[in-house]
This record gives structure tokens, sequence and C-alpha cells, in this order.
């Protein structure tokens, strides 16, 4: 789920994930396509990712549960408990699990990169830097690690690294719009104006629809004193999330820069 300045990148660890780098973690895999268990095994996980898709996590947990009951040493699925239990702010639980899922696929980036997302949201970036960068060990030039470290290095204040980071996860992926995103923001906190808004302007342009960057755009212009502009995208802004008018939410969920959420209160209340 990405569900989430922090998209929370979470990532669907698969059993074919898996197959290729330890042929227990594979079981389900290997068994017969007509034994019962299997055929009920393949239910729950439809069932476990229906319920994450339709935002019923709680539901979830406990189809994932029943599948480790019956795989206990299969790391994919304790990966995935721990996503659903991320949603549900049942943070310990969740590093719990991706704990188990590291002992049972240490080579594995998947819960690494998770456990990250899980130390973010108890604000230890070291932590979840450390988690990073074994990612980018593992696997290489992986956009989301590099974003995800950028997300990190940001709850630091370390905006000049994250900005690197932002940067290489954009062009590692260019359809990652989310981590350009998230290079316009730093930038601007960073006293990159300019180079912010020209950068947030070319994803309106290219993502209409892009809810983050119209409402960023609007707060950035209103301090620029493009005001009319500044109304224009705002409006399209609330119109596909309205959520941009809570500068709680901004601050502590999507967690703009500190410079781009007080100008966004400037604008809001017309300063």
């Amino acid at each position: 789920m990405q569900f989430f300045w922090i998209i929370v990148t979470l990532v669907v660890f698969s059993l074919q994930t898996l197959a290729g780098t330890n042929p227990a973690l594979a079981a389900v895999d290997t068994l017969s396509a007509s034994t019962p268990v299997v055929q009920d095994v393949e239910t729950l996980l439809n069932q476990a990712f229906d319920a994450s898709n339709a935002g019923k996590f709680a539901e979830a947990e406990t189809y994932w549960t029943e599948i480790i009951k019956q795989y206990p040493d299969n790391a994919a699925m304790w990966s995935n408990r721990g996503n659903v239990r991320v949603s549900q702010n049942k943070i310990e639980d969740a590093l719990s699990d991706y704990n188990k899922a590291i002992e049972l696929a240490p080579n594995a980036p998947d819960p690494y990169l998770n456990r990250g997302v899980a130390y973010e949201r108890l604000k230890r970036w070291a932590s979840a830097i450390a988690d990073y960068n074994h990612v980018l060990e593992l696997s290489g030039e992986d956009p989301l690690a590099y974003n995800n470290r950028g997300n990190a290095e940001a709850g630091l204040g370390d905006w000049k690294a994250a900005i690197i980071d932002y940067e290489t996860a954009a062009e590692l992926d260019p359809n990652y719009a989310f981590a350009r995103a998230n290079y316009a923001l730093a930038l601007y906190q960073d006293g990159q104006t300019e180079k912010a808004i020209r950068t947030m302007k070319n994803l309106v342009r290219k993502y209409p629809n892009f809810a983050d960057m119209r409402a960023a755009l609007s707060a950035c212009l209103w301090e620029k004193g493009k005001r009319g502009e500044a109304e224009s995208n705002w409006v399209a802004a609330v119109g596909l999330d309205r959520r941009y008018r809570d500068l709680e939410w901004v601050t502590q969920v999507r967690r703009w820069p500190p410079e781009v959420v007080r100008a966004l209160d400037n604008f809001l209340n017309l300063q």
C-alpha cells in the first residue's frame, strides 16, 4: 500500500518473491494444486488482499494470521501481516512481524523496507535509514528505498540529503510522481523556491489530478503574490481531496516540510 510526504511505501511480499531465495519459504508453491489446504490458502490470500484493498485492515489481519498458522516459516506472510498492522497503527506488533520475516528471510529486501516505514511512524529516523540502507545493499537501485530514506532524512531535518534521495528515486523511476513531488517540497524548504515551483508546475501539467501538488502550488504561488493562479489551483486541489484544508493532517500525516505548511497556513488565512 504507499499509501503515504510520507507516502507509506509498504511492499506486498509475495510467495513468488521468495521462491528463488529460499525453497523452504515457497512451500505453498511446491504442493499439488489439488491439495485442499492449498486451495484454502489461496482463498485466504484472496480474502486478505481484497480486505486490504477495501481498507478493512482488521479483517485482513485475521486472514494473514490464519495463513501464518498454516505456514509459520513463510516470511512473506509475516511481512504482509505487518503491513496491515501498520495500517491500523499497531506499530509494535508490526515490528514484531517484520523482525520475524527478516529472521526467516534475511536476504529479502521487502521486510526491511516495510520495517523502515514502521520505524518512521515511531519517529525512529536513524533506525529507518539503517533499514533503507540495507535495502539498497541487497537490491541496488531501488527507487522506493531512496524515496523512503528521503522521508526519514526529512524527519531529521536533513533537507539536502533528502533532496538528493528524492531526485535519485525520481530518476530511477520517471513515473514515480510522489518522489518528484517530495523533491519539489524539499527544494522549497531548502530555499530553492523558483526551482520548487517550476517542478510543481511540471507535475501538475503532467498529472492534472495530482491534488498534493496543486495544493502545494497554491500555497507557494500565494507566497509569491500570484494570487489568482494560487486560487485557481486551490479550487482544483480541494475538489480532488478536501484533506488539504486540514493543517494538522498536512503536517502530521502527509508531512509537508515546515515552510510549505507555513505558506499553506498563510493562504488559508488570507495573509
